[in-house]
């Protein structure tokens, strides 16, 4: 088995900095088509930083990404909610983003091409 100088905690720490990194970006881009190159960006960067084993660099580079997160955090961020198990038996849900009662719901919906008041079928024309 090949040992590796960075503890659980120290893998877990960077699953999360790159899970957060993504969620923040699927806040901001409505397409996935777009969110995936951006998510592609986010990983060559991680990869980038891969072979960096000096604890200080290390902090640096964990600083400057929690400084680069903060800044770029959106301020209406999508609320996952999943269902909520109470017992193995039953089950509590909540809406997902997308359905009804979710932060997603008709959050970008596209523009009526209609008119917003017609005059016609008023008779007012």
């Amino acid at each position: 088995m090949a040992t590796t100088p960075f503890s659980s905690a120290h893998r877990l720490y960077v699953k999360s900095l790159y899970r957060r990194m993504l969620k923040n970006e699927l806040d901001w881009v409505v397409r996935r088509d777009i969110w995936r190159g951006r998510a592609l960006m986010i990983r060559a960067e991680f990869e980038r930083n891969r072979d960096v084993h000096d604890p200080r660099a290390l902090a640096e580079i964990f600083e400057r990404a929690e400084a680069d997160l903060a800044e770029r955090q959106h301020p209406d961020p999508y609320i996952r909610k999943w269902p909520h198990i109470i017992h193995s038996s039953q089950a509590q849900y909540r809406p997902a983003p997308a359905m009804p009662g979710g932060t997603k719901w008709e959050r970008n919906i596209p523009p009526t091409m209609a008119p917003l008041y017609d005059h016609i079928v008023e008779g007012q024309h």
